[in-house]
């Protein structure tokens, strides 16, 4: 039996697209269905290592977690990873083909879209149903020729389309109903009904509202979702998450200072430590100082090392973060991080823009070479001090320098990282470090808290159990299973 598809297009981005399909994907799944998520296109410096070595946006390992299926590179066939002056790294099946600009990629899209009907074709033999998300909004009728992300792929693969809107940004009547007044009929006809998101409130009050959508546009209406509070708990890919209201953590023991540069990456590394309650993690714009009751300065990833270097030296941050060191404070870097923690780092073949050797901050001393090699692997190793971890590498680059003499961990028996002489200031590649419950209450001890008793990825799952059991009751499923095809 060929499985069935359904499309989730949004009114624009940030609309909750990919939070939807991943609640849908744990509901169908809890069913007893066979669910496999697909995005054809995705633009995210938040990506996954798949079990089948390569790499695909954030969002999609959500909902293959949600699915309790293995992470694949068909569930993303082309990710954009934006970076500075040389555009956007594009990833093809999991694999790196090059870079390109933005006017550059609009005539490569053409010939992408075998390859993402090929995944597309591969998931759906490999499930009961294939849920896909669209990306940035329906209506980007500019954009339409050659597009593989949105009703170009609807109409390459014949596939109903449900239609998202956000109602907490306001003007969700006129988003939906302008959707389908910009789209040319042939598209337009590819949508069979409407989700209206992140409602607050009483939902008798926008009865109207969705009678109002329906009379416009002639589609079903499948439900006023509330908004989902618990949202927050699950890993985001957009880097507009960056910017949400901080958690009130006014008694936290433990502060961890983030800068957030330009092209910040796998920002998740952040999130299990936002999930620990005795923690509080401030993210940091430039114009703002580094706390300096921080017991932590840490320094996540990055697209664009060489760019989120001079990004950090522009804001002061180098001054900061030298205080915070002659202070006696920690600092941990995390892949860009590390690689910026250096002496100098080194571009000999302009992998970020132009080639360079730039001076860094000085903190270990190492430097880093880029290249074009980009080593995508799950690991599991021991740090320093005994704890084993499990998480991922994914970077482009070689480290060496003395204090690599102190590795941060062994990983299959191979050095990792560096340590500084005073044991303060640590560099590592590994992604993905503080999601293993040891590693975590390895350093929250370390930074004085106590030991946590905090299991993240159950924590994960029973938030995913939840957004299932919202959706089950908010929204028309079975309307959901009738219309797909």
């Amino acid at each position: 039996m060929t499985a069935r598809a359904l499309m989730f297009q949004g009114t624009g981005s940030d609309v909750g697209k990919s939070l939807l399909v991943a609640g849908l994907a744990r509901a169908l799944t809890n069913r007893g269905l066979k669910v496999q998520p697909f995005k054809p296109q995705n633009m995210s410096n938040n990506a996954a290592v798949t079990t089948d070595g390569g790499e695909i946006g954030r969002a999609q390992a959500l909902q293959a977690w949600a699915a309790k299926v293995p992470l694949s590179v068909h569930m993303n066939p082309v990710l954009l990873k934006p970076q500075s002056e040389v555009g956007a790294q594009v990833v093809v099946q999991g694999r790196v083909q090059g870079n390109a600009k933005a006017s550059e990629y609009q005539g490569m899209k053409a010939a992408l879209m075998p390859r993402v009907m090929e995944s597309f074709e591969l998931l759906k033999s490999q499930a009961d149903i294939v849920l896909v998300e669209g990306a940035g909004s329906a209506s980007e009728v500019n954009l339409r020729r050659n597009d593989i992300a949105n009703m170009g792929f609807a109409r390459a693969a014949d596939m109903p389309v449900i239609l998202i809107g956000d109602i907490d940004r306001g003007g969700v009547i006129a988003s939906i109903a302008g959707t389908k007044l910009v789209l040319e009929p042939e598209d337009a006809a590819m949508i069979r009904g409407f989700i209206v998101n992140r409602f607050r409130g009483d939902p008798t009050l926008f009865a109207d509202g969705m009678a109002m959508i329906e009379n416009h546009t002639g589609w079903q209406p499948i439900g006023l979702l509330p908004f989902f509070s618990e949202a927050r708990r699950l890993p985001a890919e957009d880097a507009l998450a960056l910017d949400a209201a901080a958690i009130d953590k006014a008694g936290a023991k433990i502060r961890i200072a983030v800068p957030v540069m330009p092209h910040i990456s796998n920002f998740d590394d952040l999130d299990p430590l936002d999930a620990e309650p005795d923690v509080d993690v401030i993210r940091i714009r430039p114009g703002q100082p580094l706390p300096a009751d921080a017991n932590l300065i840490l320094l996540a990833g990055s697209k664009a090392t060489i760019a989120d270097l001079a990004a950090f030296k522009a804001a002061g941050f180098d001054i900061d973060l030298a205080a915070h060191v002659r202070r006696g404070g920690y600092v941990l870097g995390l892949c860009g991080g590390y690689q910026m923690l250096g002496r100098t780092v080194r571009d000999p073949h302009g992998m970020e823009g132009e080639a360079a050797v730039v001076e860094s901050l000085g903190l270990l001393d190492v430097d880093t070479t880029l290249s074009s090699e980009k080593r995508l692997e799950a690991v599991t190793g021991t740090s320093v001090d005994g704890v084993p971890f499990a998480g991922y590498e994914m970077h482009i680059g070689q480290t060496v320098g003395t204090d690599c003499q102190r590795p941060f961990s062994h990983i299959s028996g191979s050095p990792d990282g560096a340590i500084s002489a005073n044991g303060r200031i640590f560099g590592t590649y590994v992604h993905g470090l503080f999601a293993d419950d040891r590693q975590r209450s390895a350093w929250l001890k370390r930074l004085g808290g106590a030991a946590s008793d905090l299991d993240y990825e159950a924590g994960v799952d029973e938030v995913l159990d939840r957004l299932a059991q919202h959706m089950e009751k908010h929204l028309d499923i079975e309307a959901l299973l009738r219309l797909a095809r």
